[in-house]
């Protein structure tokens, strides 16, 4: 056995125990944020509901669902773990992509070794384990970039269509796609006319190639556009909705507690990036605009002030060294590195400007990233070879592979502290019950368990800040925040509240103590407050707490 040969078989084997590893971290009940919120909450409200409806108090119910859709088959089935794995599919179809394409390029090991690369990243791992959709948009995205320089290569149209079929179904998936169809749109033209080879290309030809990709995308994800359209006037609500639904005139009020959400949120919004990370986190200039660097140094799971997510260094340092010498590459290859280049850095540098920075968000620069860093590592050996000579070319091929080892070990730590936090094995092993599982991450799901055990099936909960975790609910949830104080406009005593409840069909309330008395007591009104605590005192009984988690019942 030769040294690739061996290489190639050690890389297919920690693919394989990566794969491995990823399932047993999502053999566990859902815990995550979004998938209680959204990716499996909605989907499981069609489910109730029979069809797609219209849900005016959880703004996630108007983003567009290509892939919550897929959910829906194995939550009818009544399984809410195999959904992780679906989104990790697309993962692991995304190092698909990489691989073929590296494989054409420069060979089998480093397509495998990009395929590892990007399998084992740690914000990779962290969603192919959480029912997200990042994953699904990711892959499109990858998908619509390869078919397009296909397209390129060939001047075959159908890998034009095949590309903006894509873009469009990452639209379909997540609002983020937005941002690559604007570039790749953007790119085409110049991309057309700057690519190596016939130089009778015009610029009627490349506007008109740009103009057909945006039809066909636009084509691609007009479903979602359309529902909102009839349900809100704007066809990607809740983005840009002052544009499109522009607030009443002073002094007419808002209509409902969604719309006033959504403005309270676009004024917030208006702060981002800078204002708000410097208000809220005191960083200085010079830590904000290095953010675009930052984020592949400082990340960390679940603290928005480090990106609520991890990337590894290397996906940064090894396509930096491809300024070392990328006149040496092939005129096509270069062009594409170009690309991929172009194509990440707008990529982070457009969420940075309109976004409060999530690594996940700009996550379709992920697959681009790792092309070049995999390009940067074929870049370091062959300088390696040059500088040893031609009877060294053995030990520079082992030197690139220890550079290689070196780069995954941010990941498989990562992975074993994973495993550390999920605890997989506790679950899979019986040691734990589901309900015990769950409950170690949500208190509150003592509480929800109760309601559903014990409350009649007409039931409707108003949640208060309980962070729109609705999932685990069997009952009717109302996230009632902006209804509950526009009632408390109104009210002038605690029985025109118990009034304005008995109207909504609200029989029960869920909170969470803490957060409800700090509201009481610092943010309303003092004669708003009154109004509630008298409400409080004379119209609910308290059914069941657990963990600062109080479950009442709205009485006469």
């Amino acid at each position: 056995m030769n040294a690739t040969s061996f290489i190639q078989r050690c890389l297919i084997g920690l693919i394989v125990i990566l794969i491995g590893a990823v399932i047993l971290l999502s053999w566990v009940p859902p815990v995550s944020r979004d998938a209680l919120t959204h990716h499996l909450f909605v989907p499981k409200l069609y489910i109730k509901h029979g069809s797609i409806h219209e849900i005016p108090d959880i703004p996630f119910s108007y983003y567009p669902m290509n892939l919550d859709l897929l959910y829906l088959v194995p939550l009818c089935l009544g399984n809410d773990i195999v959904p992780k794995l679906i989104h990790f599919a697309f993962a692991v179809m995304t190092a698909g992509l990489i691989h073929g394409y590296l494989k054409k390029r420069i060979g089998s090991h480093y397509a495998l070794f990009g395929a590892l690369f990007f399998l084992s990243l740690p914000i990779i791992v962290k969603l192919s384990i959480t029912v997200y959709v990042d994953l699904g948009l990711i892959f499109f995205t990858t998908a619509a970039i390869l078919l397009l320089l296909k397209w390129l290569e060939s001047s075959r149209l159908k890998w034009l269509v095949f590309s903006a079929f894509m873009c469009g179904l990452s639209l379909g998936t997540k609002y983020n796609g937005l941002i690559s169809f604007l570039l790749l749109t953007l790119f085409i033209p110049v991309a057309y006319l700057r690519y190596p080879g016939d130089s009778s290309k015009t610029q009627a030809g490349a506007a008109g190639y740009a103009a057909f990709f945006f039809l066909i995308s636009l084509t691609v994800f007009s479903p979602w556009m359309i529902r909102n359209y009839i349900w809100t006037r704007n066809p990607i609500y809740p983005l840009f909705n002052a544009w499109f639904n522009p607030p009443p005139s002073e002094g007419a009020g808002v209509s409902d507690g969604v719309s006033d959400e959504n403005h309270r949120e676009e004024s917030v919004n208006a702060l981002k990036p800078f204002a708000l990370r410097k208000i809220v986190y005191g960083e200085t200039w010079w830590q904000l605009i290095s953010i675009p660097v930052r984020i592949f140094f400082e990340g960390k799971d679940d603290d928005p002030k480090y990106f609520d997510g991890k990337l590894n260094p290397f996906l940064l340092l090894l396509p930096l060294t491809l300024f070392l010498g990328i006149k040496r590459f092939d005129p096509i290859l270069r062009f594409e590195i170009k690309f991929f280049a172009l194509f990440s850095a707008f990529t982070i540098f457009l969420v940075f400007f309109q976004h409060d920075m999530r690594i996940r968000y700009a996550g379709c620069m992920i697959p681009p990233m790792t092309l070049l860093a995999v390009f940067g590592l074929r870049n370091i050996e062959e300088r390696f070879q040059r500088g040893a000579g031609v009877k060294s070319f053995p030990r520079s091929s082992w030197a690139a592979c220890c550079l290689a080892a070196v780069t995954l070990i941010p990941n498989a730590l990562y992975i074993k502290n994973q495993f550390h936090y999920v605890n997989p094995f506790s679950y899979i092993l019986g040691k734990v019950s589901r309900e015990q599982y769950i409950e170690k991450y949500h208190p509150e799901y003592r509480v929800i368990r109760f309601a559903n055990n014990r409350l009649p099936q007409q039931s409707k909960i108003l949640f208060l800040f309980i962070g729109r975790r609705g999932y685990y609910s069997d009952r009717e949830i109302f996230f009632g925040y902006d209804w509950l104080k526009k009632e408390l406009q109104n009210a002038s005593s605690g029985t025109s509240l118990f009034h304005a409840m008995h109207g909504q069909g609200v029989t029960h309330l869920l909170l969470r103590s803490d957060f409800f008395l700090n509201w009481l007591n610092q943010e309303l009104p003092p004669d708003h407050a009154k109004t509630m605590v008298n409400f409080m005192n004379k119209h609910v009984k308290l059914l069941f707490s657990h963990a600062g988690y109080r479950l009442y019942e709205v009485v006469s």
